[in-house]
């Protein structure tokens, strides 16, 4: 049984509600997405195994792509091949042109080989799914995909379990605190980094979250944005060409477009991109806060644009393109010094 469904039950309601997408009609029926999934192994859904190493590696014969690595607020996908490969315990990399991943391979748990009819058509897609059964990455081929060396790699990956369904644990709350009593000592290890990846050190050795830094720090360093902002930045980016970075995250998976964007278009809530190899979907009404985020480098400092849910999680994160080393861009700078803010409710 998968919660108060059995495999057989989802794969009937799968068949009740064709057109609907799979993370939606799990949200309906109260089970998580790799539930569903896995619901229909034997049944268009071949379960693998989660080993990164041979996965990746794989995926350069396979060719073009779509990648798509989404959570609640935007579903950030891109089109390209898998170039260079870096595999480790806890973080790997996949860097190429278009393909820009930062990979957490302990929350890879669950993983599928999916086959879906869709007006005629066979779409075939590798989904990997955390221990909770939230989706943390999906690899989608195309028509110029290789489907010889895919096959071999569900091959190889298959498992010998092919039994439907699976188990679920979800995560538990993280347990930070709000302890006012940090802010002298964030502050003052704020103002001495000189690399942006001590900040998670930081956030960690101190027991706060992302958020939580952001209303501590000195307005120098962090500035309240007016929701308008993420919509603005868009606009600005494509009237200016600038190229940028954007970053979306799962818990399992970072996946980052550098560039410009060109083509964008507002749909009721959704702001979308839709670029020839990068498409992006940001649901607006869930931003909650928006905040230009500035931290100090050996080069100066490096400025970001950062957007969280109603929860404190971090949706959406833009950079301006830059080099490890270098000074980011001044029209970046620019850019984001003309966002629209808002004024903080107290002095800090």
């Amino acid at each position: 049984m998968t919660g108060t469904y059995s495999p057989a039950e989802i794969r009937q309601k799968r068949i009740d509600h064709p057109k609907m997408r799979e993370r939606e009609l799990a949200r309906i029926l109260g089970i998580s997405e790799g539930e569903l999934v896995a619901a229909h192994c034997g049944f268009g859904a071949t379960r693998i195994e989660p080993r990164l190493a041979d996965f990746l590696n794989g995926m350069k014969s396979v060719g073009t792509v779509m990648v798509l690595t989404r959570n609640d607020g935007a579903v950030h996908e891109k089109i390209g091949v898998y170039e260079e490969i870096q595999v480790g315990a806890h973080n790997s990399l996949v860097i190429g042109e278009n393909i820009d991943l930062r990979i957490f391979p302990p929350h890879w748990v669950h993983a599928f080989a999916v086959e879906k009819q869709v007006e005629g058509e066979t779409r075939r897609s590798l989904q990997f799914f955390d221990k909770s059964g939230e989706a943390v990455h999906k690899v989608h081929l195309r028509p110029e995909s290789n489907l010889e060396a895919y096959v071999a790699l569900v091959e190889q990956l298959k498992s010998e379990d092919q039994t439907p369904g699976i188990s679920v644990d979800p995560y538990e709350p993280s347990a930070t605190t709000a302890d006012e009593a940090v802010k002298p000592e964030l502050r003052q290890r704020w103002a001495e980094m000189e690399d942006v990846h001590q900040f998670t050190r930081i956030l960690r050795s101190l027991n706060i979250s992302r958020r939580q830094a952001l209303h501590m720090a000195e307005e120098e360093f962090a500035t309240r944005l007016d929701h308008s902002a993420v919509e603005a930045l868009f606009d600005r980016a494509v009237g200016t060409g600038i190229r940028i970075m954007c970053f979306v995250g799962s818990r399992g998976c970072i996946q980052i477009h550098t560039g410009s964007i060109h083509n964008t278009k507002r749909l009721g809530p959704w702001l979308n991109v839709m670029d020839p190899t990068f498409h992006l979907h940001l649901r607006l009404d869930l931003l909650d806060e928006v905040w230009a985020v500035r931290k100090p480098v050996k080069e100066g400092y490096v400025t970001s644009v950062e957007a969280y849910d109603a929860a404190g999680n971090l949706v959406i994160q833009f950079f301006g393109k830059r080099h490890e080393g270098q000074d980011e861009l001044a029209e970046w700078r620019s850019l984001v010094a003309g966002l629209p803010r808002l004024q903080r409710a107290t002095a800090a």
